[in-house]
Order: C-alpha cells, then sequence, then structure tokens
C-alpha cells in the first residue's frame, strides 16, 4: 500500500488556503444582501454542507438555510429564489451532469450563484457570479470544507456580529497540518481496525451532529462507493428509533464523538452499543491533537480531523481486498 505523503497532503490544499481569506470577506459583503442559503450538490460536497447547514441553525438568528441535491432541487423548483437568495455549488471536477445542469438552470433566475471547483475552466464555472478555486488537488472533500467554512464564518460575522471569524481562519489555515498529523498518529489503529473488519460486508456508521457528515462519507463516499460494502450511516438522534434493533453482538459499529451540543447524543448511543456489542470501534475527536486550532473552532473542525482518521481504515481495507478506493462498477463506465 502506498504510504501516505504528509508533505503532498498539505501542499494539496494550498490552494484552498489560498481562497480563505477572499472567502471569508465574500461572506461578509453579502451578509446583509441576502436572507436564505441554498446549498446545492450531489455525494460528498452535499455533507459537507450538511454540517455547515447545521452551523448556521446553530449559531444565525435571521439566515434561513436549506440543503439540497441537484436533480431534486430543479425537479422542486422553489419559489424563493430572488435576489436575497444565494445558492451555493460544489464540484471537484467541475463535468459531473446534475451540477452543471442546476447551475445552467439557475443562471437565469435573479438568485445569486457560487461554487467550489478546481479551476475556473471548467463547465460549471461558466454559469455561476463568482467562482472559489481549489487548484489541482486529490484532496478537494477537505479543500471544499475549508472554503464553504470560511465563506460562512463570514456570513456569521457580518450578519450576526460572530466574534470568531480570525480565529476561524486561523484554524483552517493550521488544518491541512494538523490532518497530515492525525493520519499518521493513527494509522496504526486504523490498519488494526481494517484487519478486524477485513471480512466483514456490513458496517455501521453512527454519530450526531456535524460529525454525521463524515460518518456518511467514509461509510458511503468511500466504503460503499469503492469497496461495496453494505455501510450503513444512522444519525445518532435516530438511533433509538428503530435502527438500533438490528444491533447483535456480531455487528461492527464505528461511533465518532465531536466536541459540539450534539456529543451527549452520540454518547447515550455509545453507552447501549458497547453494552450489547463487544465490536464497537470508538473514535473521539477529544483523543486528537490538534496545534494551531484554536479551542473554540475545535468544535468546528473536529469532524473533518476525526474523520480522517476513520477515512484511513478505508485504505487499509482496500490494501486488504486488494481493490483500490479508485474502483468502481458503474460509475464512469455504463449509462445511468
Amino acid at each position: 500500500m502506498m504510504a501516505f505523503d504528509a508533505s503532498a497532503f498539505e501542499r494539496s490544499l494550498g490552494g484552498a488556503a489560498a481562497e480563505l481569506d477572499r472567502a471569508a470577506a465574500y461572506g461578509q459583503s453579502l451578509s446583509a444582501e441576502i436572507d436564505r442559503i441554498y446549498f446545492v450538490a450531489p455525494g460528498a460536497p452535499n455533507r459537507i454542507m450538511q454540517g455547515l447547514r447545521y452551523w448556521i441553525e446553530s449559531l444565525s438568528r435571521t439566515l434561513e438555510v436549506r440543503c439540497g441535491y441537484p436533480a431534486e432541487f430543479m425537479a422542486m423548483s422553489p419559489p424563493r429564489l430572488d435576489d436575497r437568495t444565494l445558492v451555493v455549488l460544489a464540484s471537484k471536477s467541475g463535468r459531473t451532469k446534475e451540477s452543471v445542469e442546476v447551475a445552467q438552470w439557475l443562471s437565469d433566475k435573479p438568485c445569486r450563484t457560487l461554487v467550489v471547483t478546481q479551476s475556473a475552466d471548467r463547465p460549471i464555472a461558466g454559469f455561476v457570479d463568482t467562482r472559489f478555486l481549489l487548484g489541482d488537488t486529490p484532496e478537494p472533500f477537505y479543500g471544499v470544507f475549508m472554503i464553504l467554512q470560511a465563506l460562512t464564518g463570514g456570513l456569521l460575522a457580518g450578519r450576526e456580529g460572530w466574534p470568531h471569524l480570525d480565529r476561524l481562519l486561523a484554524s483552517l489555515r493550521a488544518l491541512p497540518a494538523v490532518l497530515a498529523q492525525t493520519v499518521e498518529a493513527q494509522d496504526d489503529r486504523a490498519r488494526s481496525v481494517a484487519e478486524r473488519l477485513k471480512s466483514d460486508r456490513t458496517v455501521y456508521f453512527i454519530a450526531a451532529g456535524p460529525m454525521f457528515t463524515m460518518a456518511y462519507y467514509v461509510g458511503v463516499c468511500i466504503l460503499q462507493e469503492s469497496q461495496w460494502m453494505h455501510c450503513v450511516p444512522v444519525e445518532a438522534a435516530e438511533w433509538f428509533h428503530g435502527p438500533f434493533e438490528i444491533l447483535d453482538e456480531t455487528l461492527p459499529v464505528i461511533l465518532m464523538l465531536g466536541e459540539d451540543a450534539s456529543r451527549p447524543i452520540a454518547e447515550r448511543a455509545l453507552a447501549f452499543c458497547q453494552r450489547y456489542t463487544p465490536r464497537t470501534e470508538v473514535y473521539d475527536s477529544r483523543d486528537m491533537a490538534m496545534p494551531g486550532i484554536d479551542p473554540l473552532i475545535r468544535p468546528i473542525v473536529a469532524p473533518y480531523v476525526t474523520g480522517i482518521a476513520v477515512e484511513r481504515i478505508a485504505a487499509h481495507l482496500a490494501h486488504l481486498h486488494q481493490q483500490p478506493l479508485s474502483t468502481t462498477r458503474y460509475m464512469g463506465k455504463v449509462p445511468y
């Protein structure tokens, strides 16, 4: 298996880091001019956006926020796409069919539009008002988060007087190094967990609040997609309303704990899982060193620091299964 290259990882997020100040300033400049945000993207970017929605709903008294998928968003055709609405899109390739279609569909609407993508020459970039560019990177997921979190911080600072924007930007600049260091510190554990999971075809991922971003991302966007495992992400707040009945001593569970107000919800699910299955793996952000991350910002970045530790399990499973993470059965190969 290819060894993790910490320096290359940090460099891969240089494009995103270079956009942080501009994204925050844009958010501040727009804060008095919009009343609602629609985050619209498929797949992994949609999960980032769900986490951003959590923080806006937690911190803003006045800003309306929604998340959706491009195809469903166009089918719904929300009537509130007026000049006080911002629609935020994200696409690494800038070529994803539904993402390009929704950008084009929005181009004659009065709302403002914004995209995060790799470069300005991508098809999606031609249909929007504002572009933030990741550059050529193999790590777009973390770059999209950095830029959109800076944008969100700027909006909250300008609209709500949120006082921690400078702390946020400093922490986001430190994040690439923190993520790389986390992989190095957690890789032996990831290898051990992968060994224990290598013969399983079903794994449950449980998390609460913004941490669910990573439970879904690792479970669905990586393991389900590339390893064809039956990965089931469950929100801890929903665990006791049906899903917990599936649990027995044979079922592997990966449970992720954050540092925001949703933590007690996940802790309740953890106590239950540890009581009924010895196959509970706990990843707790409080165990993660985050040098350079302001203590007040830890709850915001904790899902990504914890999540990249869990993500390395997928890399080791791919090696054990002899099935690279780039493997697909249908995506990009057949009409759909």
